[in-house]
């Protein structure tokens, strides 16, 4: 983890956090760093040049306040339908507002960096909810994952992890997912 006084520049991270169902699936991709760098730069761009089906939103717990570290979300998925973004703009967005707040308190992230720090968070919602009747989506779950989703991030990207060593070793050990469906004549 990273030493109270210790820059941050850069790093990044992916993780997955699956729920029961397919629809509960967190894949965020982040980077990290200090707003007076790189991060902080490419985090005011993305505010100041928004795109169409793609509207970058910070983490909020509810409107007017927005968590800390500064973290502004990027949708994967070309955002085109208002019950899409109620889902992704609230119950998702909790939970990776709670998700950021969750890691400055486990010490993922120091406290002391809370307001230095910016996160550009790459989020995923499975379009497959809106086959869903609204009643039939599990909120709380797919809240719960996403939060878990955010914490497991940010811990591996303040851990540097997975290490080269790490992916040295496991290179041939470890087979992308949709790589193998497609050998599978799956996709």
């Amino acid at each position: 983890m990273a030493k109270k006084t210790e820059r941050i520049g850069l790093r990044t991270a992916e993780a997955l956090v699956e729920g029961d169902d397919a629809y509960l699936c967190a894949e965020p991709e982040i980077v990290i760093g200090e707003l007076d760098g790189p991060v902080g730069t490419a985090l005011a761009t993305l505010v100041g040049d928004q795109v169409k089906g793609h509207t970058r939103v910070f983490a909020i717990l509810n409107s007017d306040a927005q968590v800390k570290p500064a973290t502004l979300m990027v949708s994967k998925v070309t955002v085109d339908n208002s019950r899409y973004t109620g889902i992704l703009m609230g119950t998702v967005q909790a939970g990776i507002a709670h998700g950021v707040l969750d890691a400055v308190r486990q010490g993922i992230i120091p406290k002391s960096k809370a307001e230095e720090l910016g996160i550009i968070y790459s989020v995923w919602l499975d379009p497959s909810v809106l086959k869903l009747s609204p009643k039939k989506i599990n909120h709380d779950e797919l809240f719960r994952v996403h939060r878990e989703a955010t914490v497991k991030v940010l811990a591996k990207a303040m851990n540097r992890e997975p290490s080269i060593d790490w992916l040295l070793e496991n290179q041939d050990k470890v087979e992308h997912y949709f790589h193998q469906l497609g050998r599978e004549g799956k996709i």
